[in-house]
């Protein structure tokens, strides 16, 4: 046993990197800080803040002391006025959770075979390999929805949203948000985690030979 727990340190330490990369992962999916535009329009009483999510857009007015939110619009993939990037990001970040989910269940698994002494003949190694994989994979669904969207800020892209939003087409000025951070940091640590769980090799000594 104390073989089998050597082992699998890095691999232990895979999975708990490779949760909270799913968290944050998650989470990023979910704010509404990937895009913000700051607006001087004379439309708005002040000057405002609009942060621009994969899902929805959330409008911010300044005060004199203190900013607070004025209104916010949902949306989804069904609505044809959100750009590729959005619409393709959307799909990436769904498919990071779900990968990530899979991948941590093969894990658990790989684990679990350790952790029971499984024979040669039922490596571990093949539910670290297929975890591995996953996260990797998980780590390229989020990695291009993020860089992508850094593109789409930077080249100052345009968002043609509904009349009823009484929005502009293009801010006077744009930059990244807070919610890419979140996934580049969570791309970063699924990159980690599937390579610790690509990295396992069965431990030779608890290997069964054949007598002679």
């Amino acid at each position: 046993m104390p073989v089998h727990a050597h082992a699998t340190n890095r691999q232990v330490m895979g999975f708990a990197i490779a949760t909270i990369a799913w968290i944050l992962s998650s989470t990023s999916m979910g704010l509404v800080e990937w895009c913000v535009w700051n607006l001087e329009d004379p439309a708005f009483s002040h000057s405002s803040l609009i942060c621009v999510g994969m899902w929805r857009l959330c409008i911010y007015k300044h005060d004199s002391n203190f900013s607070r939110a004025k209104r916010c619009h949902q949306y989804t993939y069904l609505d044809t006025f959100l750009p590729p990037d959005t619409r393709t990001a959307q799909y990436l970040l769904l498919a990071t959770s779900v990968l990530g989910l899979v991948g941590k269940a093969f894990t658990i698994w790989g684990l679990q075979k350790v952790t029971m002494g499984a024979p040669p003949k039922d490596l571990p190694s093949r539910p670290f390999v297929t975890a591995g994989i996953l996260t990797l994979a998980a780590c390229g669904c989020v990695s291009v929805a993020a860089f992508w969207n850094c593109y789409s800020v930077a080249d100052k892209a345009e968002i043609y949203f509904p009349l009823s939003f009484h929005m502009p087409f293009q801010p006077s000025t744009q930059e990244m948000g807070s919610a890419v951070l979140v996934a580049v940091l969570g791309a970063f640590l699924m990159l980690l985690s599937g390579t610790f769980f690509l990295s396992y090799s069965y431990p030779l000594d608890t290997q069964v030979h054949p007598e002679i």
